[in-house]
């Protein structure tokens, strides 16, 4: 009967575009990659890069695919970590918009790079409690 429109005014990425364009700039970071580098490489501009990046827009697999090659990674990395799509409970985790979140600003992409290689696991929950504590600490502040 009717014709599905798009609604022009939703333009919130698809959270499994935002994930995987946070992995890809993740994969990217690591291993010190311009955009513009892996643009060259894979033939696009460094904005379409960027896009991908953000989540603005959908990576195609055969995209991905080569971004994988680029970047000397399987195909499941841009995965990780994802909510498996088989599990009953449906619906994204909120950790998964918080992940992407993280990734996107230079610190958090530094030090997700950088928290695995402290090996103590009493003092990894230390920066945890800290980092909890400043959080808490400055929601109280913006809330005055």
């Amino acid at each position: 009967m009717g014709v599905m429109v798009k609604n022009d005014t939703d333009k919130t990425p698809n959270p499994v575009d935002l994930y995987v364009g946070g992995r890809i700039r993740m994969r990217r970071r690591t291993l010190g990659v311009s955009q513009e580098k892996l643009a060259e490489d894979l033939g696009l501009t460094f904005q379409q890069v960027q896009k991908y990046e953000r989540g603005a827009n959908r990576v195609s697999a055969s995209k991905l695919y080569e971004i994988a090659r680029s970047l000397s990674t399987p195909v499941s990395f841009f995965f990780e970590g994802l909510n498996d799509p088989t599990s009953s409970s449906p619906g994204e985790p909120p950790q998964e918009n918080a992940v992407h979140d993280f990734l996107m600003t230079n610190e958090g992409l530094e030090l997700a790079a950088i928290f695995p290689k402290v090996k103590r696991t009493r003092l990894r929950r230390r920066l945890l409690e800290l980092v909890r504590a400043l959080a808490e600490e400055e929601e109280l502040e913006t809330a005055d």
